[in-house]
């Protein structure tokens, strides 16, 4: 990927260099104040009325996501619908806290899709959109996994966003670059490149970030910032590493 891309070392020590200047530990995992932003809702909610009708089965092997995902306007769904568990996850591919969540949960949640022991909602934000230069990458990574759905790769280039997530205050990567990245992951449909490029869920992506930030129940201090994680519709502390067992647990 050029000089966008970074090896794994470099990557993750840039992103705990980021959590130590807001404050945080490398070993915790809420939300960076240095990703919170604070905005001031001037116009009523939008609400997202369209469907995406896209619906794709995984399975590849006994170690690769065995779930079903589907889209429906900026939020894509993983697992059975009567799974006893429901998480929400709220995230931005430009934020460094949400990948150090990626990289700690992601084989945890996996198992537990393909156990039909929970379901999960993951929900594209772009509140970092002003930290690139120039700036809107948040967004354009967001559509790039929007169309990801109906590419029939969404689990693989949802890995891939935070495996080559680029720096806050960095160019992020360009559209050719995410189209790039999700040909590698087995895209081969012609509508790829376009519905990448062409970044036409950029309103309905704002419009529910706008959602998220005025939303009282996704905020910490009056601040909404990424990863917010829901069960059942409760805010978790993301300190307790053992929020997903014991979710499951509960059940």
């Amino acid at each position: 990927m050029g000089g966008a891309s970074r090896s794994e070392k470099q990557r993750k020590q840039a992103a705990n260099q980021r959590l130590a200047a807001a404050g945080i530990t490398p070993k915790q995992s809420g939300p960076s104040r240095g990703t919170r932003i604070a905005l001031v809702v001037v116009a009523a909610v939008v609400v997202v009325a369209g469907v995406i009708g896209y619906f794709v089965i995984f399975n590849r092997n006994s170690t690769a996501p065995n779930f079903a995902v589907a889209a429906s306007g900026t939020v894509v769904t993983a697992g059975k619908a009567d799974a006893p568990v429901t998480v929400d996850v709220y995230e931005d591919y430009l934020c460094p806290v949400c990948e150090r969540f990626e990289s700690r949960y992601a084989d945890d949640i996996t198992a537990a899709l393909n156990d039909g022991k929970v379901k999960v909602n993951y929900h594209s934000t772009a509140i970092l959109d002003s930290l690139t230069t120039p700036p809107g990458y948040s967004t354009l990574a967001a559509n790039a996994a929007l169309c990801a759905v109906p590419a029939g790769i969404w689990p693989a280039y949802h890995k891939a966003l935070y495996d080559e997530q680029p720096a806050e205050k960095s160019a992020g990567l360009t559209a050719q670059q995410l189209v790039d990245i999700g040909t590698k992951a087995g895209a081969t449909s012609p509508d790829w490149a376009t519905c990448v490029t062409g970044n036409g869920n950029a309103a309905a992506i704002g419009a529910a970030t706008k959602a998220a930030i005025a939303n009282p129940a996704l905020l910490t201090n009056g601040q909404f910032g990424t990863p917010t994680i829901l069960v059942g519709g409760q805010k978790i502390d993301l300190n307790d590493s053992k929020w997903l067992s014991n979710a499951i647990a509960g059940k």
